[in-house]
């Protein structure tokens, strides 16, 4: 009887050892994904990051552009202005 005590210690011994193994390597397989994962995620990020300053800067650059065109329409108001006036005398 006591053999087949020490062959199920044994038994039992070896299936903790595997389900360790298994554990562990499963757990670095997990880890390995997730930092898969995050690295895309950044990835991703810091390539969206740089269509909008993109975005931003067409934004930016018509915002100047409205600006300026407010400046030109109003020198040509005042310019026709001038024109009519010169025009009257």
């Amino acid at each position: 009887m006591t053999e087949a005590i020490i062959v199920a210690l044994i038994t039992a011994a070896s299936a903790v050892v595997c389900q360790i193994v298994i554990a562990s390597n499963s757990r670095k397989t997990m880890q390995q994904a997730q930092y898969d994962s995050q690295k895309l995620i950044e990835y991703k990020i810091d390539k969206l990051s740089e269509r909008v300053d993109k975005h931003n800067s067409v934004i930016a650059r018509t915002y100047k552009l409205e600006q300026d065109y407010a400046v030109v329409a109003e020198q040509i108001k005042v310019a026709n202005h001038r024109i009519e006036d010169l025009e009257r005398k």
